[in-house]
């Protein structure tokens, strides 16, 4: 036997997503019904657009050398100024009204690389985050590996609660801890996990508290907004970034994967120029930029009008599996007084709160759907432990996104006799008795 590894402690720290096993358990049973995994649906992929691009480039001895090409670091420039007008004009301004040009955009291998060397830049081991309760779970393994803390403030019916995180921010104040806090973390965009949104009214004061508690050092808001553009009604609304017209405190961060395919791998990010010099230093360390071709092929889709084609379509497939999964909880749960669900305006997720009922991975709920054939998130992963040690366990995560409409009939119906299994006796007398 040779002798044993010795790992860094960043090693040590890191950790699987949560979310693995559960893909895992979907890919190894096509029977069951998944509103697990986060994924996108295969029928709505782009191929004959993307085939059409990718012959037009190849066709074009000087495209495709281009394409096949190393690229630079930050990215494509013609990408940059597509994904800058694109943002900019969805915010109704001008890059000049924001201080930004096609410098302040980088391209990155999906958003996930963004907020990974983001996390290599800003944080020392015990330095603070503070992100919705509950935020997205994949990114609280992220911090864990950099070996950040994270504080939550609650959220209501219009996002992250601006009142509680002023109250935290000034709790970390008094404590002396607001000088580990270096990022404010937010899913403004009909939230994974939740569903839930960011009001527009709430957008320029997470800004304006940002900036108000940088003291000594400067605190930035990571905005996180993957799924924006998969809006199925009411009117877009302002960024966070569009809050910040001297381009000094928001890391806007976005994605082709939800909106198109994730099979381009492709992300991209606006941000202030000192952070951008230092994301590009570890940027070069990781891949000397990402995926060249890819990134033709995503300024070709946006220039050509396919992308904004595309994006129109998903949102009418999205919409009706959306209404779907809503109609199906009404006529499966209406008889169950613990049961109630967020109604999400865009995105792919529902959160489904079970009061009394222990939802989280360890259980009696888990267990029981799947032995019904549906599986769904336990809520408890987007959640971070209190003072206490505990965690909230009544929350199911119910992706939407690559179910059929019957089949999400189907698994609402499989799901419900799950929680009528292990509903406590109380609640389903009560029930009954409805």
């Amino acid at each position: 036997m040779p002798p044993q590894l010795r790992r860094s402690e960043k090693s040590l720290r890191t950790t699987d997503s949560p979310i693995t096993a559960y893909v895992q358990k979907a890919l190894e049973n096509p029977a069951l019904v998944s509103f697990a995994a986060g994924l996108v649906d295969e029928d709505t992929f782009p191929a004959a657009d993307v085939a059409a691009v990718v012959a037009e480039i190849m066709a074009d001895p000087r495209a495709s050398r281009a394409a096949l090409q190393y690229g630079s670091t930050q990215g494509d420039p013609k990408l940059r100024k597509l994904v800058l007008d694109h943002v900019c004009a969805a915010d109704g301004v001008s890059p000049a009204e924001l201080s930004l040009t096609p410098a302040d955009v980088c391209i990155t291998t999906g958003s996930q690389q963004l907020l990974y060397i983001l996390g290599e830049v800003l944080f020392d081991p015990g330095d603070i985050v503070i992100a919705e309760a509950p935020s997205y779970f994949v990114y609280h393994s992220l911090l864990q590996s950099h070996g950040a803390r994270v504080l939550t403030v609650p959220m209501d019916e219009d996002g992250m609660r601006t009142d509680a995180l002023e109250a935290l921010l000034e709790d970390l104040k008094r404590s002396g801890d607001l000088g580990r806090v270096k990022l404010i973390y937010t899913v403004d965009y009909f939230q994974n996990p939740t569903g839930l949104t960011l009001s527009a009214g709430r957008r320029p004061k997470l800004v304006e508290l940002a900036k108000r508690y940088s003291t000594d050092h400067r605190i930035l808001v990571l905005e996180d907004a993957a799924y924006r553009e998969l809006r199925y009604e009411g009117p877009d609304l302002p960024s966070v970034k569009r809050s910040d017209p001297t381009n000094e405190y928001v890391v806007y961060t976005s994605t082709f994967s939800k909106p198109c395919a994730p099979g381009l791998k492709t992300g991209y990010a606006i941000m202030p120029p000192d952070v951008m010099a230092a994301v590009l230093h570890l940027k070069g360390s990781h891949d000397f930029g990402s995926g060249n071709l890819a990134q033709h092929v995503a300024a070709r889709l946006m220039e050509s009008g396919a992308y904004a084609r595309h994006v129109a379509k998903l949102q009418a497939m999205y919409r009706a599996k959306r209404d779907v999964m809503l109609a199906a909880l009404e006529k499966e749960f209406a008889d169950v007084p613990a049961a109630s669900w967020t109604v999400p305006v865009g995105g792919l997720y529902v959160w489904l709160t079970l009061d009394g009922v222990d939802t989280g991975p360890r259980g009696p709920l888990v267990a029981a759907a799947l032995d019904a054939g549906v599986m769904y998130v336990p809520g408890e992963f987007g959640h971070v432990t209190d003072a206490s040690g505990d965690l909230p366990r009544s929350h199911c995560r119910m992706c939407f996104g690559t179910a059929s409409p019957d089949m999400i009939r189907e698994g609402v119906a499989r799901f419900r006799r799950a929680v009528g299994a292990v509903l406590p006796r109380e609640t389903r007398r009560l029930a009954a008795a409805r």
